[in-house]
């Protein structure tokens, strides 16, 4: 058999393995929340490169490859019988829980691909290709692991009572369209230029100058051939395809904004998509630079509109200091860049557009929303819509939009999340909805027997009232940011209101700043009673936030990068089995609600339960208590393909506590006091609410970016290298920073003081060796804590190998053999290597005489070793298979065998040949040809 000592499936890691959070492609299907671990002892094996032949090959050690992996050209390969999607997740490679990289796609989607370069994978049992919460590479990939299948959803709720002011219906003014195409741009890092192609709706008899709309699409395919049903990555497109117009997909919206009064354009990001599947940031400084070139060209317009194009001369002119930014999917962490970058530069080698910023960015939508660092845009008011049956970016990342703003800045931006019940990703864009779009497109529901999200369910939104309602939330933004109506605020910060334009579409809203003032946050120090404040992220389950329920998935508690444990994030968790033991809550200080209306919570239960209810009490610093009232909170509708544990604001009046005589300027502590049977609830935060829009303090934050260093290994004694940080603007603030050890996959998050004209110190040691091994990618990640904003959010160093591969000898054991015995080839290192050595020994035909078969070796061993049966009895060969050794790192030397068994028959003398190829960074190289003989036993 087969001996290897460490069992090591080694790969390279991308630069961008870790270098997001996160997904990832944005409009590819969705990212995996949870994959069962590594076992506490893992057997690790080896593997490698090309594997070719019939599928499920195996790897070494008595383990195979699963379907559909194999290993060629230096690249770990995992290959799907159809399109995966091309959306806005990241497709990711995992071993166990560990991300391994963003793996590149095909321009088809239907082959991924992660280098190898000195990554320890582990276990091939563990080896799965996730994208957001679903799981691609397995029967039942349908739905996310360890989860259970839900009852089916709750009964929708009454609606909520008619906001008095309706933002969706049609506004007065006549509207005309057209579109322009420039002069393709060149990005850094992208090969190909980008296309300036935009669609204008505005209106034609509206007053004075207009506000300005903009909108990004999200990451679809970018070409397709006509009357054909499949669509690919391609850049520029192939002769006979057509590009997909993507950017025609908000008609809609833009002529509903239009006959209210703004001017719109949508612009086009084919370019971007085809071209981003290998960058860090997945395209979101390059969507910037594409945003901030058409805002660039809107503002030179303005200024000699004798040389705007046509489209945009018939339109009433556009006010350049009132725009709003909306964008889908990777388009929404694209105008959220585009946001930040327009108050705070980024690195010029780094951006495409360094001309002056003649524009005010007074909001930004965000729809189904990409965020893989977790750095939003705090100054800037946002809304964000979390489709509810997201089947794409389906962690529904894009709630880190409002809860990663908290403590940042002192910015009083209102920062709203609308969780729309039974949407999905893709029909908020016409061009990625089937019977709509020209191209090829899809649901991109993957399970239709979902109780909440297959199309049968009564809780599903059509495409058409999916649109309709998208359109009316996208109206009150436009409406509060750009036009400052504080009428249409309820339909976004939680007030529980409802547009009739929207349909029957169940909406649901929650917020954070404004004209809030934070009381209560888990982040910080608190004690409790009758409940545990627990880590949101962290790798042990038995703290973890979402433990007591068994199973769920929250847009709360999405992951940060690779980051497996991450301190400073929590949640309150409490579960009671009967009712009255009061949830007590008292932060290290006092808090103030003076000048508050009402109390607000966020508060999550669990999916399809109705009427948990909590009492809500304070107590402020002199004893004082008063009872405020009773909340009563439901859970959303969830299943298995939604993440459904988000929170519900709930808001009690103040009248009671000022009534009591309670000092709303020393609050000490607060009660909640379960009234139901059973149950349990997350509290994620409680602050005062009034009413009213907070004005918007114009303002920058120190930025920082993070860079990239290559270095050499060195042949002896330990050296310290930099990773580059740029800190660039006024002021100080705390960070987050992330360090992988990327031999362990293991990050230290440490808080880093950072301010203008300081130094912050991400120091890497190097020791240097003379013996050959794979470069070492050290990722390091950064996120906002306070004071803070954060541009290029990855950056890392790079220590290439500078030693010689040692030199591979094969030689025979037992090449000549009576049946029952082993053929054995030792394979031989001239030194040790610090990564195991790969090496491939493929069966060949013989040339003269009988072959060994399949009935002639041992059967478990074929079994295990080639994925084959006995019968039929063919040659060994048959199918071009090949086995897989590695000589483990640190050692010098280990075997193959091919076990023979012994028969009856009388047979003459057989062979098998087979060809060495030895993996040299990215290269097989080819070794010798090696023969051996079996004869019957005497």
């Amino acid at each position: 058999m087969v001996r290897t000592a460490s069992r090591a499936l080694t790969a390279a890691l991308a630069v961008v393995a870790l270098a997001a959070g996160g997904p990832g492609p944005a409009h590819a299907q969705p990212t995996a929340e949870s994959i069962p671990g590594t076992p506490s002892t893992p057997r690790t094996l080896t593997g490698v490169s090309g594997i070719s032949g019939v599928a499920g090959v195996a790897g070494v050690g008595g383990e195979r490859l699963p379907e559909g992996w194999r290993v060629e050209g230096g690249d770990l390969v995992w290959s799907s019988p159809k399109p995966v999607g091309m959306g806005g997740s990241r497709v990711e490679f995992r071993s166990g829980d560990r991300v391994l990289g963003a793996a590149v796609p095909s321009p088809d989607h239907r082959t991924f691909r992660l280098g190898l370069a000195g990554v320890r994978v582990g276990p091939v049992a563990e080896l799965h290709v996730v994208a957001g919460v679903r799981r691609l590479d397995a029967a039942g990939a349908d739905r996310a692991p360890g989860q259970r299948r839900a009852p089916a959803a709750v009964a929708p709720e009454d609606p909520f009572p008619p906001n008095p002011v309706d933002p969706g219906v049609a506004g007065k003014y006549r509207t005309t369209s057209g579109e322009y195409a420039l002069k393709s741009v060149r990005l850094p890092g992208y090969a190909e230029p980008v296309e300036m192609r935009a669609t204008v709706v505005g209106p034609t008899d509206a007053p004075g100058r207009r506000p300005l709309a903009l909108f990004l699409h999200g990451r679809s395919a970018t070409c397709y051939e006509p009357g054909q049903d499949s669509a690919g990555m391609y850049w520029p497109c192939k002769p006979g395809q057509k590009e997909i117009p993507s950017y025609r997909g908000f008609l809609h919206d833009q002529q509903r904004l239009a006959s209210q009064g703004y001017v719109t354009v949508s612009i086009s990001a084919n370019g971007i998509n085809a071209q981003d599947g290998s960058t860090a940031d997945m395209g979101a400084q390059a969507r910037s630079s594409l945003v901030r070139q058409h805002l660039a060209r809107w503002a030179r317009w303005g200024k000699n509109p004798a040389k705007a194009p046509g489209a945009v001369r018939a339109s009433d002119p556009a006010d350049l200091s009132k725009v709003l930014l909306t964008g889908h999917s990777r388009g929404g962490e694209g105008v959220n860049r585009a946001a930040l970058d327009s108050v705070s530069p980024p690195p010029p080698a780094e951006d495409g557009y360094r001309g002056p910023v003649d524009w005010r960015i007074r909001g930004t939508v965000l729809i189904g929303p990409t965020l893989f660092g977790q750095n939003p845009a705090d100054g800037v008011p946002s809304m964000t819509i979390l489709p509810g049956c997201d089947g794409d970016v389906s962690d529904l990342q894009g709630q880190m939009y409002l809860d990663a703003t908290r403590g940042v800045g002192r910015s009083r931006a209102l920062h709203s999340a609308v969780y729309m019940v039974g949407a999905n990703h893709n029909y908020f864009n016409t061009q990625w909805t089937p019977g709509q779009a020209e191209a090829p497109a899809a649901d991109d529901v993957w399970d239709d027997e979902d109780p909440v999200c297959s199309t049968r369910a009564g809780t599903r939104l059509t495409a058409k009232q999916q649109q309709a309602a998208g359109t009316t939330y996208i109206a009150a933004a436009a409406r509060l940011f750009l036009a400052g109506d504080d009428r249409v605020r309820p339909l976004l910060d939680g007030s529980g209101r409802s547009a009739p334009s929207a349909g029957p579409a169940r909406v649901h809203t929650h917020a954070v700043g404004g004209h809030r003032t934070p009381a209560i946050s888990p982040d910080r120090p608190l004690s409790v009673t009758n409940a545990r404040v627990c880590a949101q992220i962290t790798a042990d389950d038995a703290r973890s936030c979402m433990a007591q329920s068994g199973s769920g998935r929250s847009p709360h508690f999405v992951s940060w990068g690779g980051v497996a444990e991450e301190p400073g994030r929590n949640a309150v968790a409490a579960r009671w089995t009967s009712p009255g033991a009061p949830v007590r809550l008292q932060p290290g200080r006092a808090f103030s609600l003076a000048g508050s209306d009402a109390l607000a919570l966020r508060v999550i239960v669990p999916p399809n339960t109705k009427g948990t209810r909590l009492d809500v009490a304070l107590t402020d610093a002199s004893g004082t208590r008063a009872r405020l009232g009773r909340v009563t909170v439901d859970g959303l509708p969830g299943s298995d393909a939604t993440a459904a544990h988000w929170a519900r604001e709930v808001r009690v009046p103040l009248k009671a506590a000022v009534a009591a005589g309670l000092d709303l300027q020393q609050v000490r502590s607060l009660e909640l006091t379960p009234l139901s049977d059973s149950g349990e609830f997350w509290l994620m935060d409680a602050s005062g609410w009034r009413p009213g829009t907070a004005a918007v303090r114009a303002g920058t934050l120190p930025r920082i970016d993070l860079g990239r260093q290559t270095v050499v290994e060195g042949d002896s004694g330990t050296r310290t290298y930099q990773v580059p940080v740029r800190v660039t603007g006024k002021g100080s603030g705390v960070i987050k920073l992330a360090v992988m050890d990327p031999k362990t996959y293991e990050s230290t998050v440490r808080e880093v003081r950072v301010g203008a004209g300081s130094a912050v110190n991400v120091s890497i040691t190097v020791e240097g060796d003379n013996r050959y091994n794979a470069d070492l990618h050290h990722e390091v990640s950064a996120k906002a804590v306070t004071g803070t904003a954060i541009g290029g959010a990855s950056g890392g160093l790079l220590v290439q190998n500078d030693d010689p591969m040692p030199t591979v000898t094969v030689t025979p054991v037992a090449d000549a053999v009576t049946e029952g015995r082993g053929l054995t080839w030792k394979v031989a290192l001239s030194e040790p290597a610090d990564v195991p050595i790969e090496t491939r020994f493929s069966l060949l035909p013989v040339r003269e005489g009988p072959e060994l078969s399949t009935k002639d070796v041992d059967q478990d061993w074929l079994s295990q070793q080639l994925g084959e049966t006995a019968d039929p009895e063919r040659p060994l060969s048959t199918g071009d298979p090949s086995l897989w050794v590695s000589v483990p790192e640190g050692e010098t030397s280990t075997e193959v065998t091919v076990p023979t068994i012994t028969d009856t028959l009388t047979e003459p003398e057989e062979s098998l040949r087979m060809q060495v190829h030895i993996l040299k960074e990215y290269e097989w190289l080819e070794g010798p040809l090696l023969t051996g003989r079996v004869t019957d036993t005497p």
